[in-house]
C-alpha cells in the first residue's frame, strides 16, 4: 500500500483528489478540528472508503500518537538538526536553511525511511 498525508485539507477543495487512484492508498491525518469537519470526513470516505485514518474516520487516529508517520519520527527532526547546524542568527537565515535542506532531500532517503518504518 502507498502512504498519503497532507495537512490542512480544505473540505471545499475537491480538486486535490483529481487523478488520485485511491485503490492502493491509505490516507492519514491527525484529529485536528479543521481536519474532521463533517464535509471533510464525508469527502475522504467517498474517495478513500475504509482506507483512511482520522478522528471520526473509518480507522480512528490513535490518541497521543507521536510516532505514527515517517514525517513525525524522522523527517522533522532531521530537517531541524540540519537547519540549526550553522546557528542561523536571523529569521531569513533560518528560512534559507529550511528551503535549502528541504530541496536537498533525496528520494532515496525518503524511501529508506519508509522501508525502515514498517
Amino acid at each position: 500500500h502507498s502512504y498519503c498525508q497532507w495537512n490542512s485539507l480544505q473540505s471545499n477543495d475537491q480538486s486535490i483528489f483529481v487523478d488520485i487512484d485511491a485503490d492502493d492508498i491509505w490516507f492519514q491525518q491527525d484529529g485536528a478540528t479543521c481536519h474532521t469537519a463533517n464535509a471533510t470526513i464525508n469527502l475522504l470516505k467517498e474517495k478513500f472508503g475504509e482506507s483512511s485514518i482520522s478522528r471520526k474516520g473509518p480507522v480512528n487516529w490513535p490518541p497521543r500518537s507521536c510516532d505514527l508517520t515517517p514525517l513525525d519520527f524522522f523527517l522533522w527532526g532531521y530537517v531541524k538538526s540540519l537547519c540549526y547546524a550553522n546557528k542561523p542568527q536571523t529569521i531569513n537565515a533560518l528560512q534559507d536553511n529550511i528551503e535549502r535542506v528541504i530541496a536537498e532531500i533525496q528520494p532515496d532517503l525518503c524511501e529508506r525511511v519508509i522501508e525502515n518504518w514498517v
